[in-house]
Formats: structure tokens, sequence, C-alpha cells
């Protein structure tokens, strides 16, 4: 039977993947509340369509930071894909090369940043940093990605703790020892970790360091983890090129603003300044029109790729790509909107119920 939607791939995942392993992905921050509304927010937004226009010519292109992509979707930062799938990011990024998305790839990344720049060389690359204590290791690991053809520093500013993972802490899992080195390494490689694999975040990096992050690279920087207008105004103050409106996926701090709802106060906090995207809760091509029609540059996929990952490898990301690609091609079609410029506030409005 064909996999025809995101969630025909999660119930695949679920299947076939080891309790501990679904559980790391599907897992939240305590209730997980924030986790389910990232996606029921979306339910409560209605589209509003044209008709009477000539659609026969839709185009989804779109570009990020200047460089031009097939459709505002990228793959979000996830750490860890051999877990999954035995190439794991490897296989990610070659998956985002052929679809022409741009591939967010995490500092928990289990392969080698070389080994995933030279498995996609023309794909679009971001590289996603938890600060780390060490400043000199910071700086190697940025040097070391601009160099590798990263087009782009995420910083994730969400996570200067862990949140309170409940599945994780039942399972016992130490994704930091255990998961990384028993499941991911063999026996010869667990003494040659990586240091920042194994080293806690930084939690006393503030505002004040961006300069010192800027001083160091040429590379553009976006923000992951803003949702309020506050933070918003002050990403604008210290010259960032970029916000990732994200809840984490609800992993981290509970009974916080579905991403979906806190995208409207950031867009309208940075006034045009820089460009504003999204992750947390897409799961439809719908899903993907609203967050454009309420100021979203893209929008990332997380979980949905691991399910692609996990049902198929490469080809499994593709296909989860192509079929929310093919999806927001439709929901562009039905609402009359020919180019991803036309898509504006006055396509959605707010459901009352």
């Amino acid at each position: 039977m064909p996999l025809v939607c995101l969630t025909d791939f999660q119930a695949y995942a679920q299947e076939h993947l080891s309790k501990s392993t679904w559980d790391f992905i599907e897992g939240g921050a305590d209730e997980c509340f924030t986790r389910d509304d990232n996606m029921a927010a979306f339910k409560k937004i209605r589209l509003r369509p044209r008709y009477l226009r000539d659609v026969q010519e839709v185009d989804t292109r779109t570009t990020v930071q200047g460089e031009e992509i097939t459709a505002p979707i990228g793959i979000a930062p996830t750490g860890f894909h051999c877990l999954v799938w035995p190439d794991g990011e490897m296989s990610t990024a070659r998956a985002a090369q052929a679809a022409g998305v741009c591939y967010v790839t995490s500092i928990y990344a289990s392969c080698p940043l070389e080994d995933i720049a030279a498995a996609a060389p023309r794909g679009l690359k971001w590289f996603q940093l938890y600060m780390q204590p060490d400043r000199q290791l910071n700086k190697q690991l940025v040097q070391r990605a601009e160099s590798l053809g990263f087009r782009a520093l995420v910083i994730t500013v969400d996570a200067p703790k862990i949140g309170n993972r409940r599945r994780d802490f039942r399972n016992q899992l130490n994704l930091k020892m255990n998961l990384l080195l028993k499941d991911l390494r063999s026996p010869k490689e667990r003494n040659s970790m990586p240091y920042f694999q194994m080293s806690p975040i930084d939690s006393s990096f503030c505002w004040n360091d961006l300069s010192w992050l800027q001083s160091i690279s040429r590379l553009p920087i976006i923000l992951k983890g803003i949702l309020t207008k506050e933070d918003a105004e002050l990403a604008v103050k210290h010259n960032v090129h970029g916000i990732i409106v994200s809840n984490h996926g609800g992993r981290q701090l509970d009974d916080v603003p579905a991403s979906i709802d806190a995208l409207t106060e950031v867009v309208a906090a940075v006034k045009g300044k820089m460009e504003v995207y999204l992750d947390g809760g897409i799961r439809t091509g719908n899903d993907v029109l609203k967050a454009l029609a309420l100021g979203a540059k893209c929008v990332f996929l997380g979980r949905p790729v691991l399910w692609g990952l996990a049902y198929k490898g490469e080809h499994g990301v593709e296909e989860v790509l192509n079929l929310i690609k093919n999806e927001f091609h439709t929901s562009m079609t039905l609402t009359g909107c020919r180019s991803v410029a036309e898509i504006n506030q006055d396509l959605v409005q707010f459901s009352r119920l």
C-alpha cells in the first residue's frame, strides 16, 4: 500500500523502529502539550481561496538568504540520523540536494561534517550549533563548517538546559554516552568521539556574545527558538540575518505557544528587516501555505524527515519532501496563488471554534 501523507510515514516508522528510538524522536517535554499544540494550532486557521484566476502555471520556488530553493520547505536540524538509517545524515543531505531544498545539519549529526558535505556537494546546507563552553571549539566548528561550504549558521537559543523529556527518562536514555557510543559507533571508535558531542551546552551564552560569533565568520547568523516580540526586536538590534520561530518541537519548555501562534508576533516585530522562518507542526501542504500567509519565508520539517529516513533512507526522505511539495503546489493552485509572492494574510482567517 503506498504512503500518501506524512502520517503514513509516521505510522511506518513507529512500527519499524525500536521503542527507545521512537520515543526519542516523538517525545516532547513534560506533558507534551506544546508538541501536540503545534499541530492543533494549524487546524484553527481556515483558508480563504480565490477563484477564477489563471493557475495553469504555479511556481513554488523562493529564496532563503538569497539562495534559490524549489519550494519554501526545508529540513530542520535533528541529531543522530544513524539511529534510523545506516548512512544517516549523508542520506538526508542527498535527498535534500535532489529535492532542491535547504538542509540544516545538526551539531549532533552522527556523520562527520566532511562526509555530509561530500555526499551532497551541490546542496544548500546550513550548520546548526549549540554553543559550547569552549570558545576555541566553537570557533573551530564554525570555521570548519564555513570551509566545507555550509552557507549559514543556525544558533539554537532555546536549550541552555535540556528539557524534561519523560520518555527518555523512562527509557534511561543517555544520548551523549549510551546512545551515541553504543548504538552509533563500533567499539574501536568509542574512544575517538569528537569532544563537542559529549560536552555540555554553554548556558551563559547571551545577546552580547553574538558580536564575537559575527567576528569569526562571514556566514549569516540565524537564531532558532525565538517566540516573542521582545527577543525578535533584540535580534534586529544585534544584526542577525534571520529567525526560526520554533519551540524545539515541544521538546524543551512545555506550555509555550505553538510555533504558528507565535509567528505573527515575531514577524510584526522585525518589520521586514530579516527573514523569518518556522518549524513545528507542519504536516500538510496547507500548513505550509498558512505559515507563509502569516509571514514565514520558509518552513522546516523535523520529525517527518526522520520518518521518511526510517522508511527508505535517502529515497524515503525524498518521498516525504516531494509529497509535501506536491501538496503545497495543490494548496497554492486551489487558493489562486500563482507564485509564492502572491501568498498573503488575506488567504487565512482564524476559526472562532
